[in-house]
């Protein structure tokens, strides 16, 4: 690992979206800037959707690939299905320049080396001889790194059409049996690289003995990203996304009163990922937050715009609510039991409950009699309804909503007050608050219903109508 920051290096990740838009990603990033194409570590994703198709749609839970490896039927015919899909897509980026016999028999290579490895995990399932879990762990691996290979190769061979010099960097494994940790895999593959004639492409899957997916689910393209800057050490990391981080989203309060975020720090973006909206994975940033790499995210379509830079120590000039966010895919628990007045460690065994069924939670309230915890909507289970209804006198579960008003500097009087007289004035009833000291974050748990105006209410009151934006940096 190298020990100072490289400003002749840069790291790059490009999500989903833009890639699948990669005329845009060809025009706006790579080629963009013809003094600086060299020396550039792409980080890609999947194409969008592809991922969701391999494992489970991120959203809405709709069952993939690995649901139909998982019950032992029907994953042979989705990989042809799957594979067709993929050379579909490949037909869309010929016109870019991608060889497409070249591109079609990289999958055919791919989806034929993931069904060797499935075929035999399946016979290990039926032997009993190891853990059904670890097993289909191990699948969803497999499954996962596909999108990613498929995306990052493409790339490649995309970019070599268009005159760059580039080279693949597939750290998915499939050609290795090395037993390397993902750490390992990534200081083995870049130890030595020089980039001063090139650009590099990484797949965001890095295949790891201790696996990415169980370490890290669906954000593991972000901790790929993450452990490369932290091994190379760019001055800065690059993220490239569809959307500029804005006061709020422009889906909901419109592009004419979403406001460009141009500064904030790593705890401003550790509270959105707590609500789901994710400038970065918090498991991907923090590394990066303690090697002193900052984190600019900008648009893919807005080449020139400088996007929002992140970093450790900074704080607005002035207080202000940087950005409105929150979810309605929320349910809000509260445990109503007179015993708890007084009682030392009375929510100690409420945690047990929690921790037995894997509950994490959002946000807490309490008082002499009562204590509510908001948490996904996914992590309410029968099972652990029965348990708490069993175990405590009055257990409420209600549907909820949460929005956020957030800021690097927002500890000054007035500030909450004035966020709820705004969802006031919206009628917009409040049924839990939340504010710790450190004052980054004014949580309010609303009804799922009233999630859209409250957004609207809370971003014209605290971000339009609050004066200047934070500077750009």
């Amino acid at each position: 690992m190298q020990d100072v920051q490289n400003s002749k290096i840069s790291v790059e990740k490009i999500g989903g979206t833009s890639m699948t838009a990669f005329g845009d990603v060809l025009r706006h990033i790579v080629l963009h800037d013809r003094q600086r194409i060299n020396g550039r570590i792409y980080v890609v994703s999947a194409y969008s959707g592809v991922t969701n198709q391999l494992l489970e749609h991120k959203k809405t839970g709709e069952r993939g690939i690995y649901a139909l490896f998982a019950e032992g039927k029907g994953y042979q015919d989705a990989l042809t299905q799957l594979a067709a899909s993929l050379k579909k897509l490949n037909a869309g980026y010929a016109d870019l320049g991608l060889p497409l016999d070249v591109a079609d028999a990289f999958i055919d290579q791919r989806i034929g080396q993931a069904r060797e490895y499935l075929g035999a995990m399946q016979h290990v399932l039926a032997s009993g001889y190891l853990s059904r879990k670890d097993v289909l762990l191990a699948a969803r691996e497999v499954l996962a790194s596909i999108g990613e290979s498929h995306s990052a190769f493409n790339s490649v061979e995309i970019l070599k059409a268009n005159g760059v010099n580039a080279v693949l960097m597939d750290l998915a494994g499939f050609d290795d049996n090395e037993a390397w940790t993902i750490d390992e895999r990534i200081a083995q593959s870049f130890k030595g690289l020089d980039l001063s004639d090139k650009v590099v492409v990484a797949t965001g899957y890095t295949k790891g003995t201790e696996g990415i997916m169980r370490e890290f689910d669906r954000g593991y393209s972000e901790v790929t990203f993450s452990k490369i800057a932290v091994e190379v050490r760019p001055a800065e990391a690059v993220i490239h996304k569809e959307f500029h981080l804005s006061s709020a989203d422009p889906n909901l309060v419109g592009l004419e009163n979403a406001i460009v975020v141009g500064a904030t720090n790593y705890d401003v973006a550790d509270q959105l990922a707590d609500v789901g909206m994710e400038a970065i994975h918090p498991k991907a940033a923090k590394p990066m937050e303690l090697a002193g790499i900052p984190i600019r995210l900008k648009n893919t379509f807005e080449p020139d715009h400088p996007g929002t830079l992140i970093t450790k120590d900074f704080v607005g000039e002035r207080a202000r609510v940087e950005i409105v966010t929150g979810t309605d895919k929320v349910t809000l628990i509260e445990i109503h039991d007179p015993s708890m007045v007084g009682t030392v460690g009375f929510d100690a065994g409420l945690m047990e409950v929690f921790c037995k069924h894997d509950v994490s939670y959002i946000l807490k309230a309490t008082n002499a009699n009562s204590i509510a915890h908001l948490v996904w909507d996914n992590q309410v289970t029968p099972a652990l309804v029965a348990e708490l209804q069993e175990g405590y006198q009055i257990v409420t579960i209600k549907p909820s909503a949460i929005v956020c008003a957030i800021g690097s500097n927002i500890s000054i009087p007035g500030v909450l007050a004035k966020a709820a007289q705004a969802l006031a004035d919206a009628d917009v009833n409040v049924n839990c608050v939340s504010q710790t000291l450190r004052q980054v974050n004014m949580q309010f748990v609303i009804e799922r219903e009233d999630y859209k105006t409250a957004i609207k209410a809370l971003n014209m009151a605290l971000c339009v109508n609050s004066g200047a934006p934070v500077p750009r940096v």
